[in-house]
């Protein structure tokens, strides 16, 4: 395993990481949920990433099961969870990033994942309603309270989050170091272009998610269409019909050819890719099985067969790279 700085601290954060969005608790039965936190760990993962929202809290309770079963030391690896969306009833009050919510959201993620604190906490999106201000100062106050050791956000705008480091300066409180964006080879305009300044002088660092595109970047969609994904989950309609294109398909077909070229799977093309991106602290996997797993954890020793060359046809093949403003 490789480790990487998070941002402008001092944690080393695994180069590849699990995550349990729509497969804890949801899409896969307890048991596999816990091999797969127990294979992760074995190969040297040592961030475990969850929110609130994921199944309601019951990701958080699987996750939090399986720690104390496996009784790891405390010290040898991170979780994170996100407060905005809530997990009870949605009631006004139960939901977004004030004050009150960001602190009972805490308290409940943190007796759900059976932990004294979470290391990495996240503001799941932007709060139209609540200003900045007050998110940055219930954060603070979580962090000298010991409940968190780091902050972040998560598909937030770059004015957004400089806003919140400009509260955090303002007032001598803990700005946010990371931030959660999707990135993979159809989402890049944040991570290559937004962010850049974040990145250069903030030091943020990166959590990425969905780095195969919710499976499409695994090849398993291009010739049919398979019954144990995500796609076949009820009420996630709208992220089949955002994700399988025959726009996306067609350049899928073309990628996994390269990759076939070049001696490697698509899915451990697609993750180097993602990995040999210097902004990218973490990229977070979210396999439902065990094979998956352990094949996604070849594709750090395959970042080198991405040469200068690779990635030219790379591009020759999205043409989605943004372009980036010549002042």
């Amino acid at each position: 395993m490789e480790y990487r700085k998070l941002g402008n601290t001092g944690i080393q954060i695994s180069a590849l990481s699990l995550g349990s969005w729509l497969t804890f608790g949801k899409q896969i039965d307890d048991s596999v949920a816990e091999k797969l936190m127990e294979v992760a760990y074995e190969a040297g993962v040592n961030f475990f990433d969850n929110a609130e929202i994921y199944a309601r809290g019951k990701s958080e309770l699987v996750m939090g099961a399986a720690l104390k079963k496996f009784n790891w030391s405390r010290s040898s690896y991170m979780v994170s969870s996100k407060v905005f969306f809530g997990f009870e009833d949605n009631k006004p009050t139960q939901r977004g990033l004030s004050r009150k919510h960001i602190i009972e959201g805490c308290e409940a993620a943190m007796k759900r994942l059976q932990v004294d604190y979470i290391d990495l906490y996240f503001c799941h999106r932007p709060d139209k309603q609540t200003p900045i201000s007050e998110t940055v100062q219930a954060m603070n106050t979580l962090i000298q309270q010991g409940k968190v050791l780091y902050w972040g956000t998560s598909e937030w705008s770059a004015q957004e989050i400089l806003q919140a480091h400009l509260e955090a300066v303002r007032h001598n409180l803990m700005g946010p170091i990371m931030e959660q964006p999707q990135y993979n080879l159809f989402e890049r305009k944040k991570l290559e272009d937004d962010y850049l300044h974040l990145f250069k002088y903030q030091g943020m660092g990166t959590t990425i998610w969905s780095p195969l595109a919710s499976g499409v970047l695994s090849g398993k969609y291009l010739n049919d269409m398979p019954s144990d994904t995500r796609f076949g989950i009820e009420g996630l309609e709208w992220l089949k019909e955002r994700n399988l294109t025959v726009e996306k398909l067609e350049k899928v077909k073309s990628l996994k050819n390269l990759a076939d070229e070049i001696g490697l799977s698509l899915p451990k093309f697609a993750l180097a890719w993602c990995l040999k991106n210097p902004n990218v602290s973490t990229v977070i996997l979210g396999a439902s099985k065990e094979f998956q797993l352990k094949e996604n954890f070849e594709a750090i020793a395959s970042i080198s067969l991405l040469t200068p060359d690779v990635m030219e046809r790379i591009e020759t093949i999205m043409q989605n790279k943004p372009v980036l403003a010549d002042f």
